[in-house]
């Protein structure tokens, strides 16, 4: 008699790309999931998407904590594989996102210099970056370089490789 379940994917199957807004999680994503034929999702995506609201409306309307729990909560929902998953840079203050992101796969810290990053964000004002009251860019990298750190499994300074330096490096990784 045949079998008529279908397999399990294999756990661990997928990316994810954790560090700073503007190190390059988004860009990179993109181009390792047409390296490796896996699925994109930009967790800021979705989320704009659960809550039908630009991510500033968002973090305007929940405030700092609850725009991470926010954060939490749908990234603690998904379940997927062979994805590719650039992540919003304040997932790492949730101890439980993080370690389900674990559970999905193999997580690399995108690393860049605080002088890139403020290169890189233009919008900082309105892009939607969770922010504590009082807080600069600066007090945020520094609140957020040792969470990365604690997670990473992989780290790329993005602000000293290209972006094809990286593509190479990750798909070198993956196939050990």
């Amino acid at each position: 008699m045949a079998s008529t379940s279908s397999p399990v994917p294999e756990r661990r199957n997928c990316l994810i790309f954790i560090g700073m807004p503007g190190s390059g999680k988004s860009t990179l994503g993109r181009k390792i999931s047409l390296r490796t034929g896996y699925a994109w999702v930009d967790t800021d995506y979705l989320l704009q998407a659960w809550w039908g609201m630009p991510l500033q409306s968002i973090f305007d309307h929940l405030g700092f904590e609850g725009f991470i729990t926010a954060e939490s909560e749908l990234v603690r929902s998904i379940n997927l594989y062979r994805t590719v998953i650039s992540t919003g840079g304040s997932v790492v203050y949730k101890a439980g996102a993080m370690e389900h992101l674990g559970d999905l796969g193999r997580i690399v810290y995108l690393r860049a210099g605080l002088k890139t990053i403020a290169r890189r964000i233009e919008n900082i004002g309105s892009r939607g970056l969770a922010v504590n009251h009082g807080y600069d860019l600066k007090d945020v990298f520094r609140e957020r370089l040792p969470l990365y750190e604690r997670y990473a499994e992989m780290t790329l300074d993005t602000d000293q490789m290209s972006v094809q330096d990286c593509v190479e490096a990750v798909s070198a990784w993956l196939e050990k």
